[in-house]
């Protein structure tokens, strides 16, 4: 089985050379523009392409405002600020995601509540967050949910849209909105998936998008910030050092962050995005490949929640066990397949290891058996 898996995925590619996990491709105007911030010097943090690539990411996804800054984990550390997270509050998130999504909870001074995930999404399940608040939480009379033991203020809710997968956003939602929790998406994964025909990021108070090296387009290093119009100016305000406009003079009214996106980053964005429907329909034609692929296997292929349009970022597989994920990552990578487990637990990690959580039966299960495949653009089909 794992051979020709391989030997798959080595077609897919049209290659026997090392095959990464996810590589960016350049087929567009990336050079043109990115030379053209060199000639005009324009290569900071004040440039046309940056406007350009807000303007046409908040197209896309339907958001009224996206601000752009330099990383994801640069723009999930502004949203949780934005949606009021404060020193010593909670964070309702899961354990089964990348470590940028808790760092950025510690910026805040605050520490996460880890809630299971659903293995049909891979994400936060609503219903356990309800179940689990329902025993351990109440809503003040100050309308502010907090824990039933010590008083501790439950402020914000974090899930995140696993490989490009949407969680249960409806549910997700109600049990937000009961609770009196800002729902905040961490979409950095999710650019280009839909669910119910809506893009992620759109759904909660404020959304968060990556352009990583890694992710489905990218501008180097790069995230963005989804909001309403009144959050995003003062999501710009705090990115561009909360200094209020001069002509000249210097002049910051509170604590800022100089996390604006460079012009040379921007450039390298705005041409990535002109291919970005070329990239989704590509990213999605392999992963019909690869649930065909799989269809009569013991390997079974993660696919799309109900009502959801993903851009599938990472393919991936569940394992029957451990054992036979651990003899798939070796075969393949011994083989020049690159492949990855899934994240290590947050709670695993050292700075996480007392943190208040729930029962995480569904994130130890897929923990054990996730490999993530090959899911770069294909050759010649973008």
């Amino acid at each position: 089985m794992f051979d020709s898996l391989i030997r798959f995925v080595q077609e897919q590619y049209a290659t026997n050379d090392f095959i990464p996990l996810h590589a960016p491709v350049f087929r567009g105007r990336e050079r043109e523009f990115v030379l053209n911030t060199l000639e005009t010097t324009f290569v900071s943090s004040v440039g046309a392409y940056v406007d350009q690539f807000e303007r046409g990411v908040a197209e896309f996804t339907g958001s009224p405002r996206a601000v752009a800054v330099m990383n994801g984990t640069a723009a999930l550390h502004v949203a949780l600020l934005l949606a009021g997270v404060e020193r010593g509050d909670l964070v309702v998130t899961q354990s089964l995601t990348f470590v940028a999504t808790t760092n950025a909870i510690a910026y805040c001074g605050a520490d996460p509540l880890f809630i299971d995930v659903d293995r049909e999404t891979l994400g936060l399940s609503p219903t356990a967050l309800d179940e689990w608040l329902s025993e351990h939480a109440y809503v003040g009379d100050d309308g502010v949910c907090r824990m039933r033991d010590g008083g501790r203020s439950i402020r914000a809710c974090l899930p995140m849209h696993t490989f490009g997968h949407p969680v249960d956003l409806d549910v997700m939602i109600e049990v937000c909105e009961r609770w009196h929790l800002v729902l905040v998406e961490d979409a950095a994964e999710s650019l280009g998936s839909y669910y119910k025909g809506r893009h992620t990021g759109s759904f909660g108070q404020i959304g968060v998008l990556s352009f990583n090296g890694n992710k489905i387009m990218t501008t180097g290093g790069g995230g963005m910030v989804l909001a309403s119009e009144e959050i995003g100016k003062r999501a710009k305000h705090l990115t561009t050092t909360a200094k209020i406009p001069h002509p000249y003079e210097f002049y910051h009214d509170e604590v800022g962050y100089n996390y604006r996106l460079p012009n040379l980053n921007a450039a390298l964005g705005c041409a990535q995005l002109e291919q970005l429907p070329a990239f989704l329909e590509s990213k999605r034609m392999l992963a019909a490949r690869y649930i065909e692929f799989f269809k009569d296997s013991d390997l079974r292929a993660i696919v799309e929640p109900k009502d959801c349009h993903s851009n599938y970022w990472l393919n991936g597989v569940v394992c029957e066990s451990v054992e036979q994920r651990d003899a798939l990552l070796k075969s393949t990578n011994d083989a020049g397949v690159m492949t990855r487990p899934i994240w290590t637990l947050m709670t695993k990690l050292p700075q996480h290891s007392n943190a208040v959580r729930g029962p995480l039966a569904n994130a130890e299960w897929l923990e054990a058996r996730v490999v993530n495949l090959p899911s770069s653009v294909l050759p010649n089909e973008a």
